[in-house]
């Protein structure tokens, strides 16, 4: 194996964080930058720096050492990863592929010039364009940048609601009937090389419009996983670029495949694939990396993972039926190292492997049953 190096990450969040455990296991430094000084990378990296992402001089300070950059958020500077890949460092995602996908209209616009299928849109500069476009109309109106977890997201029913929309360049998309929505991890190398994950079915929770649990292998036909397996790659193909794809897909109630959007990284959809795949996302990360063969990335048993998140109101983090959690068959438990907790807020997640969708079903009525975090004053961070 070669000597040690280095892989500087823009982001210091749970992503990192489940990255960084995997890497711990070979010859690699990994330095983290964050603008949070407690930022869930922060006592687990090899080197942690407090700073902005977005700010060109930082990001270019932070991995003037390192062999290899890469992010664990979308919202980083694209002109500073331009200039460390023009100095010869490997940074994945490519600047251009992050280009395109930071912005959602040229995300979408991307899938239409490659004959990708997704759901009706138009590009409008303010809100006073959506009456032009009332044919779309009930649709979703999501800003260009910035948004992530459902933020920047918002319904617009009919001409009515243009008066509450953002203002901005946004994404006016027709809503479709949807019957699933799913995602599938394309692992792609410098080759072309293309290894694909089973695809999983998300449940969404309404309050927060984050992800509450997925299932893995979604419960649709063979026929159709295979199909959403091959878009999810003809995604990854049109990118041309070596990287980590989880392409968000719905499956409507006709039958078609829509690409929603794609993240260029590790993604909150391939977290149970620590537990339940030969190789995770993060060491498929990891190895794109090194430049290292791509892993195996088939599904041992089926799994679910469950979102926690935090409960009402803001403070230090409790979590409550670790007992109840831990005594069930094939259960882990992921906390991320956040310091406060608040309303709505990612702290964690429970992956449970089983023979079945059946024990599956049991298991998640369970932990939602059993587990919760809450804000209290107390100095544990985990209690029974």
């Amino acid at each position: 194996m070669a000597a040690e190096r280095t892989i500087a990450l823009l982001g210091g969040g749970q992503l990192g964080r489940m990255f960084i455990e995997n890497a711990l296991r070979y010859p690699v430094r990994v330095t983290s930058l964050d603008p949070d000084p407690e930022a869930p990378c922060a006592h687990i990296a090899h080197d942690f720096k407090v700073g902005r992402v977005t700010h060109d001089a930082t990001v270019l300070e932070h991995a003037a050492l390192a062999d290899i950059v890469g992010i664990e958020i979308e919202h980083v500077s694209i002109d500073a990863l331009r200039s460390l890949k023009a100095q010869g460092k490997r940074v994945i995602p490519d600047p251009d592929v992050l280009a395109i996908i930071q912005d959602k209209g040229a995300q979408k616009t991307f899938y239409e010039e490659h004959g990708i299928p997704t759901a009706p849109f138009a590009l409008i500069a303010s809100p006073a364009e959506i009456r032009a476009h009332s044919i779309l109309l009930p649709a979703f109106l999501k800003a260009r940048t910035g948004g992530y977890d459902g933020k920047g997201v918002m319904p617009i029913t009919d001409t009515e609601d243009i008066s509450k929309a953002f203002n901005g360049p946004c994404v006016l998309e027709q809503r479709v009937d949807i019957a699933l929505e799913l995602a599938v991890l394309v692992v792609r190398d410098d080759d072309g090389r293309q290894v694909v994950y089973d695809p999983v079915e998300m449940v969404f929770d309404p309050r927060y419009n984050l992800v509450d649990h997925l299932r893995a292998p979604a419960r649709i036909p063979e026929r159709t996983a295979a199909q959403a397996q091959g878009l999810a790659e003809r995604v990854a193909k049109a990118f041309n670029a070596p990287g980590l794809y989880a392409v968000e897909l719905f499956l409507t109630k006709s039958g078609d495949l829509l690409v929603n959007e794609t993240a260029p990284r590790a993604h909150n959809s391939g977290h149970h694939t620590i537990e339940a795949c030969a190789s995770s996302q993060f060491d498929q990360l990891l190895r794109l990396y090194m430049g290292w063969p791509l892993g195996d990335a088939s599904l041992k048993s089926p799994a679910a993972m469950i979102n926690l998140v935090g409960a009402e109101g803001e403070g230090e983090p409790e979590m409550s039926g670790v007992n109840e959690i831990l005594s069930m068959p094939g259960t882990f438990i992921h906390l991320y190292g956040k310091k406060a907790t608040r309303t709505g807020r990612k702290m964690g997640h429970v992956t449970v492997t089983a023979p079945d969708h059946q024990s599956l079903d049991r298991a998640i009525t369970a932990v939602k049953a059993h587990c919760s975090i809450t804000p209290v004053r107390s100095r544990h961070s985990i209690e029974p």
